[in-house]
């Protein structure tokens, strides 16, 4: 459960937007901020954060497309996609505009969110994330530097191929969750028993793991949409967000190609910074987005 700064438990619900069913969360008043969660994560990942939120804002946190507590549609896994969902909830919701914060992959989302509805979107903090097209599938190379460096993104390739992947996971999801989610920390203790069961639960579910693996399958599309989207540049403040055992200021060196106003922060931490560090993230993040209220 997350609660908001009165330690009262935010409000749930299900919406049916963009030809699925989301599940979201929602606590707070004032300016509106929409939470985008990474893989294999759910909204859970941001309930250190929300309490810190809610005194200043209107905080949404849903599942998304596929994961968490979200329907499990069979397409529609291509960050346009899953970015139209979180501008068609946010209207069924009544925020004409609002910021976003995304991570991993909701990083890419909350991009392809601000550059598809740039009237609704006032900020975007970019959380350690790397975008297709631009540098993704370099990662995924066989080489000493990304093995040395932590960086090799060996799981890419092997959730690209169809079948394989599920039958190999099945029955495993709990090994394969706790060893992504520790491994990518510099404080693999931050990943509590807590969350760990939620995220276990989740993407144990019937088409659990066949959603998180159509995400990844669609990286190429993906490359596209982005080639296409940084054609023309964010207008929006955009605050890139790294941690310094991961992608660190290469959040900010990349964010520099999509948009005009970037500015940086890396902390002592890995990939998973709501979880590792919130309360320097809360530190960092809510000044940025009060400047934009």
């Amino acid at each position: 459960m997350i609660f908001d700064h009165h330690a009262e438990p935010v409000r749930t619900g299900r919406a049916g937007v963009n030809g699925t069913s989301l599940h979201y969360r929602t606590a707070g008043s004032g300016p509106a901020v929409v939470l985008l969660h990474g893989v294999p994560k759910t909204s859970y990942h941001w309930r250190h954060l929300v309490p810190k939120l809610t005194p200043h804002h209107t905080v949404v946190t849903p599942d998304l497309r596929g994961l968490g507590d979200s329907a499990r549609p069979a397409d529609g896994y291509d960050s346009a996609t899953m970015s139209d969902d979180i501008a068609a909830l946010m209207a069924h919701l009544g925020h004409d505009t609002y910021s976003v914060v995304g991570e991993d992959w909701g990083a890419v989302i909350g991009y392809q969110l601000a550059a598809r509805h740039r009237d609704h979107v006032s900020a975007l903090v970019f959380a350690e994330a790397l975008f297709p097209g631009f540098g993704f599938e370099d990662h995924t190379a066989l080489t000493h530097e990304n093995v040395s460096s932590g960086m090799h993104l060996w799981h890419l390739g092997f959730y690209f191929q169809p079948d394989v992947p599920e039958m190999l996971i099945a029955g495993h999801e709990r090994e394969l969750i706790t060893y992504m989610i520790k491994y990518e920390r510099s404080r693999p203790d931050s990943a509590t028993p807590d969350a760990l069961e939620e995220y276990v639960r989740c993407y144990s579910m019937p088409g659990g793991i066949r959603a998180m693996l159509s995400i990844y399958r669609a990286m190429l599309v993906d490359a596209e949409q982005n080639r296409e989207a940084a054609q023309r540049k964010l207008d929006i403040p955009v605050l890139a967000l790294g941690g310094s055992a991961f992608i660190g200021d290469r959040n900010e060196s990349q964010m520099r190609l999509f948009a005009h106003d970037v500015t940086g922060h890396v902390f002592d931490a890995g990939h998973d910074l709501a979880e590792e560090v919130p309360e320097d993230m809360a530190e960092v993040v809510l000044p940025f987005l009060a400047k934009q209220a």
